[in-house]
């Protein structure tokens, strides 16, 4: 059966892919009849409505899911081909509580207008009573416009399935959130993010670079167990009493947090070993400050310092030294770590940043034991960030040994030396030369993290 789906006009790149993760996750066949990154309605069939509630109850980018009645390039062939394929269902709701509503993209009309065009489905014989709120069913009218055209390029009848779950956007939005910083990730971008590494109940997600906590609270919004690091014990403990602990508390997820902890993800304490479901994450991109990691410059220990007796290391306020870190060293890790936490077909959500250039070859990092599954884009002016989904593929299907390799960490010592991204964004992202272009793998997005 056809059902029109009713997405939102933003993030058109995730849109698609957010709707085949939550078929994935509900094990349920879609196939696509019509969709096009600009127009809010897609087409899709499906096997039943149960599959259709399924698919949408908890998609961000979209707003609910209809049973499609008719499609046509105007209301006479719309009226034509609703008479022609539901008459058989008519009876059905007959004496059933109704409304109508219009849903226009692109174009207005009057209210004069909206009624007009509600009462010519008349001929549906529908008695029962008008209910504006709360009505057992609802049928949308759907016109969608040509920018500037006065009359519809095609309009659709639906009637309500299912809704979304996109009010889970205002619920968890950053200016109602007690603990935060100048760099979480909005709501909307954190929950699409948990949607596509397919965030569920009975799974395990991990985030290295959890700040403040937006993504593993995404997680655990869906009933995901979620935990996180950081290099930057301050993120990790918060400041004046408030921390990642009191924004699981004020969203009721306490009992899905499992803990947060100090470490980077090169000297990670976790036990070796393929337990994790997901790892969802946003690394920093080095722009206000360079990368770093653990670890001293020339790789020699340093020896303890005691503050009264007690190891400094052991205090709350403690910083351990950090060296220079390269950009493409961290992708490398990031995808390393996923090959060896990840059970068979989990997934890892990355943003990464790139410059907007059609001149220059922007590499994805790639790993033999992981299969790019989706990548979408968020543009900005010159540069962008993409979000990479990986799958971990079985053993027996990778194709390559993946061998471990020493890092890469780049010549010199200084920010721009180790991210190319942060020197082309200070740069304001001048082509480069011809002879630096060839060496170009990785280019990066926004100004960091």
């Amino acid at each position: 059966m056809e059902y029109l789906i009713r997405l939102v006009q933003i993030h058109e790149t995730f849109r698609k892919p957010e709707i085949e993760a939550l078929a994935q996750l509900a094990n349920i066949d879609v196939e696509f009849i019509v969709y096009n990154e600009y127009s809010p309605f897609c087409i899709v069939r499906l096997a039943s409505k149960d599959a259709a509630r399924a698919l949408v109850s908890r998609s961000i980018l979209s707003k609910g899911i209809y049973e499609l009645w008719g499609s046509g390039t105007d209301y006479d062939a719309l009226h034509h081909e609703v008479q022609g394929r539901t008459s058989d269902r008519w009876t059905t709701y007959s004496t059933s509580s109704f409304k109508f509503v219009l849903d226009t993209y692109q174009g207005k009309r009057s209210a004069t207008s909206q009624r007009e065009i509600i009462e010519s489905f008349d001929y549906l014989g529908f008695n029962g009573p008008i209910k504006l709120n709360d009505p057992k069913e609802e049928f949308c009218i759907f016109e969608d416009y040509v920018w500037g055209e006065k009359t519809a390029k095609e309009v659709h009848l639906g009637r309500l399935i299912a809704r979304s779950d996109r009010d889970a956007v205002n619920t968890y939005s950053l200016k109602k959130r007690s603990y935060l910083s100048t760099t979480s990730m909005d709501s909307e971008l954190a929950l699409v993010t948990a949607n596509l590494t397919l965030a569920a109940p009975g799974k395990i997600f991990y985030d290295p670079f959890v700040g403040t906590g937006s993504f593993p609270i995404a997680c655990s919004h869906f009933g995901a167990m979620s935990l996180g690091s950081d290099i930057d014990g301050r993120s990790v403990r918060g400041a004046r009493g408030k921390n990642i602990v009191g924004n699981y508390k004020q969203y009721g997820l306490l009992k899905r947090y499992l803990d947060g902890f100090i470490s980077d993800l090169t000297h990670s304490p976790l036990r070796k070993g393929r337990f994790l479901d997901g790892i969802i994450c946003d690394p920093p991109y080095g722009v206000r400050e360079g990368l770093k990691v653990l670890g001293t410059r020339d790789g020699s220990g340093k020896e303890a310092v005691f503050v009264n007796g007690e190891a400094a290391h052991m205090h709350d306020k403690y910083i351990p030294p950090k060296k220079p870190y390269s950009f493409e060293a961290m992708l490398d890790d990031i995808l390393d770590f996923a090959a060896i936490s990840l059970v068979n077909d989990g997934r890892l959500s990355l943003w990464m940043p790139t410059a907007n250039d059609e001149e220059i070859e922007l590499g994805i990092p790639t790993h033999p034991c992981l299969e790019i599954v989706s990548v979408c884009v968020q543009a900005f002016n010159r540069w962008s960030r993409r979000l990479l989904t990986y799958r971990r593929l079985c053993d027996e299907n990778v194709k390559e040994l993946a061998i471990a390799k020493p890092k890469d960490s780049a010549n010199g010592v200084r920010a721009d030396d180790l991210n190319n991204f942060r020197k082309r964004y200070f740069e304001g992202f001048k082509a480069p030369s011809e002879d630096k272009l060839k060496s170009t793998t990785y280019m990066s997005d926004r100004p960091e993290q």
